[in-house]
């Protein structure tokens, strides 16, 4: 007979348990029973490995879950000249490669084609978008941390 360790469950069940949170990769399970919890809490997952320099993820047009409705921003409309640089997939909008850096780009830099530009995450993964035209940058339509969606004007170079 396994030994009681806390209430009604025995060690067995626990070890069960913890099996499950780390088979089904569950950061965590409570078990209450007569007042008493106890929580299993499972291994921290890795983040994910970053996308390829220049490239998008494969498959990551899928639109994500919508934001809370205080981050929903409406798009604005784009204005009628200029080069229009496009969001190639839904995301978070970041104009630096990390929030203590300088901006990849800002209004009245000359940019060349090729040159990262912006980032976007998309389900935790960071893709740096490159410019496809040679140009300044006359227009920045969107502000660090803004949702945009799928083929939304981010930016407009001359």
């Amino acid at each position: 007979m396994s030994e009681k360790i806390y209430g009604q469950l025995d060690l067995d069940t626990i070890e069960k348990l913890a099996d499950i949170v780390n088979r089904k990769e569950l950061s965590e399970i409570t078990i209450v029973d007569d007042g008493r919890e106890i929580t299993i809490k499972g291994k921290k997952c890795p983040p994910p490995p970053p996308a390829p320099m220049g490239m998008p993820p494969v498959g990551m047009q899928m639109p994500s879950p919508a934001p809370a409705a205080e981050n929903i921003t409406a798009p604005q409309p784009a204005p009628t000249s200029g080069k229009q640089v496009k969001a190639p997939i839904v995301g978070t909008f970041y104009s630096a490669p990390s929030p203590d850096s300088q901006p990849f780009v800002s209004v009245g830099d000359k940019v060349k084609k090729g040159d990262t530009i912006f980032i976007l995450e998309s389900m935790k993964v960071m893709s740096e978008v490159q410019s496809e035209f040679d140009g300044t940058v006359r227009e920045i339509l969107v502000k660090n941390g803004d949702p945009v969606e799928f083929d939304q004007t981010v930016m407009i170079l001359e």
